[in-house]
């Protein structure tokens, strides 16, 4: 297990590495010209060549990509243009209002997926199972941004039950902010989580492991939850660690919609400004947590099914 851990270790520093470089390219590619943009069109020469000595755009890519990754090793990610403050700061203050977003979104839907995709193995061909089914493809279907807005126009604007923008202030009033972003995000995976357990379920259920565990007697509740759920949510523990990059994607447009705070709204005011070093500090960010969260994804599996770590 330690040496299974070693290998997917240095292979997400590899992964961190080679994404942060391509991003880096791309980002330096996207068409305009970030100090014109900042400065404005009455912008002197003298004015234009300071910003660009400031913010390192004078030198070959090549060197601008060294320099960043040895302040990357310093924990350096830059200076905002705009207010001089560190990236790392500006970040760092954003990502809790994200992950938190995040992880609420996924524990509500894991909560009621699993148990409902193990019934509705249990109850094959029943009516929660049909039922299910539809309204699981239904809420898969639906984009999150499209689910956000009808959420806020049903129950912040015409049932007035819940707020409509902000983060709210104190535990209480933060966790009643976070119930209609956390809907609009979580809704779609409660379908597919819950249709991937009841597949995987069926097939475990149908192995000889199973049989002979009935055959001895062993009552069905115990079979489920101690033989063939483990296994059934190994496909879920990988793609909840995959899903990180959409679950991300998810919470910038659902931070736009709900005037939340978060890395969404600040990449995107720092996309819209060409604000390189924000861009580059939320992109790192981010391809790290979407790097972690695969590989502890990994890592659990390997736990769970010790087949995992003979593959590697």
């Amino acid at each position: 297990m330690w040496l299974y851990l070693v290998k997917r270790i240095v292979l997400a520093v590899a992964i961190i590495v080679i994404a942060v470089t391509l991003l880096f390219l791309m980002i330096h590619a996207v068409p305009g010209d970030p100090v014109a943009t900042l400065l404005g069109p009455r912008a002197t020469p003298e004015m234009k060549a300071q910003l660009y000595q400031q913010m390192g755009l004078d030198k070959p890519l090549a060197v601008q990509l060294v320099t960043f990754f040895v302040g990357l090793l310093q924990g350096n990610l830059g200076f905002d243009v705009f207010s001089q403050r560190p990236v790392a700061a500006i970040v760092f203050e954003q990502l809790p209002y994200t992950i938190e977003l995040i992880m609420v979104s996924i524990l509500w839907a894991v909560a009621i997926a699993v148990p409902l995709g193990s019934y509705s193995a249990l109850r094959r061909n029943g009516v929660i199972d049909q039922v299910a089914g539809v309204v699981a493809v239904a809420a898969i279907a639906i984009p999150s941004f499209v689910m956000a807005v009808y959420a806020l126009l049903v129950f912040a604007v015409t049932l007035h039950w819940l707020p409509a923008i902000g983060a709210g202030e104190g535990f209480g009033m933060g966790l009643v902010h976070l119930i209609l972003p956390a809907f609009a995000i979580g809704i779609g995976w409660v379908g597919y989580i819950s249709r991937l357990v009841r597949a995987s379920m069926l097939e475990i259920l149908g192995e000889n492991h199973i049989r002979m565990a009935r055959s001895f007697g062993i009552s069905e509740w115990r079979i489920v939850s101690r033989y063939a759920l483990p296994l059934a949510i190994l496909p879920t523990v990988t793609i909840l660690g995959v899903g990180m990059a959409w679950l991300l994607s998810s919470a910038v447009f659902i931070e736009v919609v709900f005037a939340r705070p978060g890395v969404g709204a600040l990449i995107v005011n720092a996309v819209n400004t060409r604000n390189y070093p924000i861009v580059m500090g939320v992109v790192l960010v981010t391809t790290f947590l979407i790097v972690a969260a695969t590989t502890l994804s990994d890592v659990v599996n390997a736990f769970l099914d010790p087949r995992i770590r003979e593959k590697l």
